[in-house]
């Protein structure tokens, strides 16, 4: 039997403020777990992509990111979890919509 939330996947975003000289620890701090990615990276302040099967992750990630020498802060600015056969599911286009026709 699964736990609830077994098929889910959840998508987080984080502003992490930090100082200039973090960012190369910042960078492999991210670089070393396959569901973080440096989108946005910046001097002082950076965003952070997550998509995990696990909410806990989610915030184990922000405690992680805090600890890396050079980081101030953490921010999560986003979550999101979905199940996952609902992300793999096609998308009907409503009759009315300003979509109906457009080719994908």
């Amino acid at each position: 039997m699964s736990a609830p939330g077994d098929d889910e996947l959840h998508i987080a975003s984080f502003v992490i403020q930090h100082r200039r000289e973090a960012m190369p620890a910042l960078a492999a701090a991210i670089g070393g777990h396959a569901d973080l990615e440096l989108a946005i990276p910046g001097d002082t302040r950076s965003v952070v992509l997550c998509e995990s099967a696990d909410r806990y992750a989610v915030m184990d990630h922000v405690d992680q990111l805090r600890a890396v020498p050079g980081v101030l802060n953490v921010l999560l600015v986003y979550h999101h979890a979905e199940p996952r056969d609902a992300l793999e599911a096609e998308m009907d286009t409503p009759p009315d919509s300003n979509l109906a026709g457009v080719q994908p």
